[in-house]
C-alpha cells in the first residue's frame, strides 16, 4: 500500500471519529428544544457534553490539517468550491463554542434564550450541512481540467445531498438522544429513551435510501457489506434503548455512524473529489497527494502524537463518566 493511499485511509477515520464523537454533541444540542422542557433540563443536557464538545472538534481540526498536508489539491477544490457551506460550518462552531461558554455569565431571561438558540441552530445547521457536503463529494461535482470547481452553490443542493443533510441530521439527533438517556438521571432519561426511538425510525428510513442510492450507483461488495453493517448496527441500536440496555444502544449507535461513513469512503476510493464532468478529471489519492516525502514526515508525527491525544481524550470521558439530573442544577438559570 502506497502512502498516499494510507493518508486516505487515515483521513477517513479522523472524519469517521469526529463524526462518532461529535455527532452525539450536535444531537444534544438539536435536543435542548425538542426534549428538555426548562432551563434546568437544558442545563442538564448542556453539561453532558460540557466537559468534552471541544475537545471532540480536534477531530475536525485533525481532519482539516491532514487533508491540507497530504491532499493540497483535495483541500484546495474543497475548500474553493463548497466555500459558503463550510463557511456557515464554521461560524456555527463558532458561535456554538461561545454560546456554550456565555449562555450563564448573565442571568436575565432574554441573554439565556438567545444564547439557547444559537445552540440549538449551530448544532442542527452543521449536522445537516455535513451531509450535504460528503454528498456531493461522493456524487461528484463540476471539476474542470484544471482541478478547479466551476460549479455555483445551488448545484450543491440536489436531491441526493439534501436526503444526505437530512440522513446526518436525523442520525446525529438520535445519536444524542441515546447519549443523553446514558448520562442522565430521572424523567428526561426516560423520556430520552422514548425521543430516541423515534428518531431512530426516522433516521432508519432516510439512512436505508441514502445508502441504497450510494450503494446502487456506486457501490460494491465492500461497500454493501458496510451498509449491511450499519443497517443492522442501527436496528441493534433500537433495540437496545428499548430494552433498556442504555450503553449497548449508544455502542450500536456509534457502530451505525461508524459504518456509514466507512460505506462513503470505500465508494469514493480512489477517487477523492470525483468530476462529474469527465471520469478523466477525477482527483484521486494519487493526482491530489504531497510528495512521498511530505507523507513520510507526516506519518512519523501523527505516529507520535495520536496515541497521546487518544489517551488523554478517553481519560477525560472516564473521569466524567456519571450521571446527572436535575438535582445537580444548582438553580433553573
Amino acid at each position: 500500500m502506497e502512502l498516499h493511499d494510507v493518508w486516505f485511509v487515515l483521513i477517513a477515520v479522523l472524519w469517521t471519529g469526529y463524526f462518532f464523537l461529535e455527532g452525539f454533541d450536535f444531537g444534544i444540542g438539536v435536543l435542548t428544544k425538542l426534549l428538555a422542557r426548562d432551563r434546568a433540563e437544558r442545563r442538564v443536557l448542556i453539561n453532558t457534553i460540557g466537559p468534552v464538545w471541544d475537545g471532540n472538534e480536534v477531530w475536525l481540526l485533525s481532519a482539516g490539517g491532514a487533508t491540507f498536508a497530504a491532499f493540497p489539491e483535495w483541500y484546495a477544490t474543497l475548500f474553493s468550491g463548497f466555500y459558503l457551506p463550510l463557511l456557515l460550518i464554521l461560524v456555527c462552531l463558532i458561535v456554538r463554542g461561545v454560546a456554550f461558554e456565555y449562555r450563564v455569565k448573565r442571568n436575565e431571561e432574554r441573554w439565556q434564550r438567545n444564547w439557547e438558540h444559537a445552540i440549538f441552530w449551530c448544532s442542527l445547521l452543521p449536522a445537516f450541512l455535513w451531509g450535504v457536503a460528503f454528498g456531493n463529494i461522493v456524487r461528484g461535482v463540476q471539476i474542470d481540467a484544471h482541478k478547479e470547481y466551476v460549479g455555483g452553490v445551488l448545484d450543491l443542493l440536489n436531491p441526493y445531498a439534501l436526503l444526505g443533510g437530512l440522513v446526518t441530521l436525523s442520525l446525529f439527533t438520535f445519536h444524542g438522544a441515546v447519549f443523553a438517556s446514558l448520562k442522565t438521571l430521572g424523567d428526561i432519561r426516560q423520556r430520552a429513551r422514548r425521543t430516541a426511538t423515534v428518531l431512530g425510525l426516522i433516521a432508519a428510513v432516510l439512512a436505508l435510501g441514502f445508502l441504497g442510492w450510494t450503494q446502487l450507483d456506486k457501490g460494491d461488495a465492500t461497500s454493501l457489506v458496510a451498509m449491511a453493517v450499519a443497517v443492522l448496527a442501527l436496528v441493534a441500536a433500537l433495540v437496545m434503548n428499548q430494552l433498556g440496555r442504555e450503553g449497548w444502544s449508544f455502542a450500536f449507535s456509534g457502530v451505525t455512524i461508524v459504518a456509514a461513513v466507512a460505506m462513503l469512503f470505500l465508494t469514493l476510493f480512489p477517487n477523492v473529489m470525483p468530476s462529474s464532468l469527465n471520469e478523466s478529471w477525477n482527483l484521486t489519492v494519487s493526482n491530489a497527494s504531497s510528495s512521498a516525502y511530505t507523507l513520510k514526515i507526516m506519518t512519523w508525527g501523527a505516529g507520535i502524537a495520536t496515541p497521546i491525544v487518544l489517551l488523554y481524550q478517553g481519560w477525560t470521558y472516564w473521569v466524567f463518566r456519571k450521571r446527572i439530573g436535575t438535582q445537580h442544577i444548582a438553580d433553573a438559570h
